[in-house]
């Protein structure tokens, strides 16, 4: 089921896919040939908060979490990047150290680009630096709509836009035809909404049994997503 005109998911997506989707094809080439490619397993770092920035990261396969740690050392999940996205480059462009740390959420294939080549490859591109600063703004509408929500949303509604998010990063690559399938750790999930792990088993025990999703072990099913949607606060005020 399409969210179009139910749900404002455009205001929760990075849309970094587009920056190498539409490079003309030479552009494009020129930066693929300086990608490393990677084999990551579930849950390994990808890159942490203040590091160095050593390149930018192309998920070829996968999902991957982007997150912040507070000082009692509880994350916090900003994003959930899939297949065909860019992470990293925002250090790059600001010549700053990586601003969150990434992790992979499942086995993934993540190709590697060197800073010396990115921005060799950027300053000869013509098209490039407008993609770039493009998806920059958007993100930081997303970002800017995050910080909104949770400062003016209920627990329950935050982990009802969390759902209706995920099912649309998870649809990505269910083929037509199958179940979307929401596959995420209780602690992932709660570290996404910003809760603990007991609000959010009490708030997925309690959407279950209206009927509105099923779950086994720690993966979700969403069976009623427009009561997902008015649950999330959108479905009345938009």
């Amino acid at each position: 089921m399409s969210l179009a005109g139910l749900f404002p998911i455009d205001k929760w997506n990075f849309k970094s896919q587009s920056i190498l989707n539409s490079l003309p094809e030479d552009e494009r080439a020129d930066l693929y040939s300086h990608m490393q490619e990677q084999r990551y397993g579930k849950g390994e770092i990808i890159f942490r908060e203040g590091a160095v920035a050593s390149g930018i990261f192309f998920i070829k396969k996968g999902k991957v979490k982007k997150y912040q740690v507070d000082q009692a050392g509880k994350e916090q999940i900003i994003y959930v990047a899939n297949t065909g996205e860019l992470i990293g480059y925002h250090a790059i462009l600001a010549e700053e150290h990586y601003p969150d740390s990434a992790a992979t959420l499942e086995e993934s294939i993540i190709s590697f680009i060197p800073k010396e080549d990115f921005t060799a490859v950027l300053e000869r591109s013509s098209v490039l630096p407008r993609r770039l600063l493009k998806a920059l703004s958007h993100e930081f509408t997303v970002l800017t709509n995050s910080i909104s929500v949770f400062a003016h949303r209920s627990v329950k509604e935050r982990l009802a836009i969390a759902l209706i998010v995920l099912r649309e990063r998870f649809k990505a690559e269910t083929l037509p035809g199958e179940e979307i399938v929401i596959n995420l750790s209780r602690s992932d999930l709660a570290n996404m909404v910003g809760t603990g792990n007991e609000n959010i088993v009490r708030f997925l025990t309690e959407f279950k049994a209206a009927g509105i999703l099923n779950t086994q072990g720690r993966k979700i099913w969403i069976t009623d997503i427009k009561e997902l949607i008015r649950l999330s606060g959108y479905g009345l005020s938009g």
